[in-house]
């Protein structure tokens, strides 16, 4: 089978949107259960949903939201340096109870906002430790 990046994408924003389904059905029934929290993920953790968020603002071919950083490399090497900053040191975004992990890779990556060519990844994860979002660049 052939590798098709724009089938590949359509196929990721169907997964997302089928999964989002999927989480919110079974958030709402495992929420009737006493001590359901203790039923969540806890870890490193990216769901196709928040992967699908990541390509729909942040890379390079889909033109959606201009003015965000964009990756400007292949999707398998994004995953491949999302896996990597699971090593770094978690820091705190301000007014939230978010945390981020930035990763120089070594090599250029992409663009941030602004324009400027950057070697940096950064990984946005929630409290629990799943991953929310990530982009190229430093926050």
């Amino acid at each position: 089978m052939t590798y098709s990046e724009q089938e590949f994408i359509k196929l990721l924003f169907l997964l997302s949107d089928t999964q989002q389904w999927l989480t919110q059905m079974s958030h709402d029934l495992f929420a009737q259960l006493p001590n359901s929290s203790r039923l969540k993920q806890k870890s490193y953790y990216l769901s196709i949903t928040a992967f699908a968020h990541i390509i729909e603002r942040h890379y390079y071919r889909i033109e959606r939201h201009p003015g965000t950083g964009k990756f400007a490399i292949p999707i398998h090497d994004i995953i491949q340096h999302i896996k990597e900053a699971k090593e770094e040191t978690t820091q705190p975004v301000h007014g939230t109870l978010n945390h981020y992990r930035t990763k120089d890779t070594g090599t250029i990556i992409g663009h941030e906002r602004n324009g400027t060519p950057t070697s940096f990844i950064t990984v946005i994860t929630c409290p629990a430790g799943n991953i929310i979002t990530a982009f190229p660049g430093i926050p």
